[in-house]
C-alpha cells in the first residue's frame, strides 16, 4: 500500500514459508485460506492478531478492494493517512478539523474524543459514520502529539 509509505506507524511484512517455516499457534499460516493476514500492534504484541473477515468471500477478494484494505490498516494499526503534523494525506475537510481542534488544546481534544468514541457509527448514514471515524483518528493523533501540559511536542 503505497499510500502508507511515509507513515512511520505502518510496516508491511511478508513471510516466505519455503524459506522461513512458521507453524503452530498463534500464527498458523494457511489455516483459513491464503493469504494469511496478521497484524501486530502494542495491544497484540509479538503474537499478533488474526484478520477477521467482514464478508463471505475469499480473503484476497475482500482485501483486494482498496477501501477495505485501507480501512483495515487504519483501524487495526490505529493510524490514519491524514497526518496532523504536516497535513500529508488529509483532504480539505480533515485538515480544517485538525487546525480547529489543535487550537483548542489538549483538554478540549480529550473531551471531544471521549464524546465521539461514545457514538455508534453504524447507526448513522454511511458518510457520517466515515467522518466520525476520521475525526476520532485525528483526535487520537492530536492527543498523542501533545504533552501532558497541553503543549505541542
Amino acid at each position: 500500500m503505497q499510500a502508507f509509505a511515509a507513515n512511520k506507524h505502518v510496516v508491511f511484512g511478508d513471510v516466505n514459508l519455503s524459506e522461513q517455516r512458521i507453524s503452530g499457534p498463534p500464527h498458523n499460516p494457511g489455516q483459513g485460506g491464503w493469504p494469511t493476514i496478521r497484524y501486530f500492534n502494542s495491544t497484540t504484541g509479538l503474537d499478533g492478531g488474526a484478520y477477521v473477515q467482514l464478508e463471505e468471500v475469499a480473503i484476497c477478494e475482500e482485501l483486494g478492494k482498496e477501501e477495505a484494505m485501507m480501512g483495515f490498516i487504519e483501524e487495526y494499526g490505529n493510524t490514519s493517512l491524514c497526518s496532523v503534523v504536516d497535513g500529508n494525506g488529509c483532504d480539505e475537510k480533515s485538515w480544517k478539523y485538525v487546525e480547529k481542534m489543535r487550537n483548542q488544546g489538549r483538554e478540549a481534544i480529550v473531551s471531544q474524543l471521549v464524546r465521539l468514541e461514545g457514538m455508534d457509527s453504524t447507526a448513522m448514514k454511511p458518510d457520517l459514520g466515515v467522518w466520525l471515524k476520521q475525526r476520532i483518528k485525528i483526535l487520537r493523533q492530536l492527543k498523542g502529539s501533545m504533552g501532558a501540559m497541553g503543549e505541542e511536542l
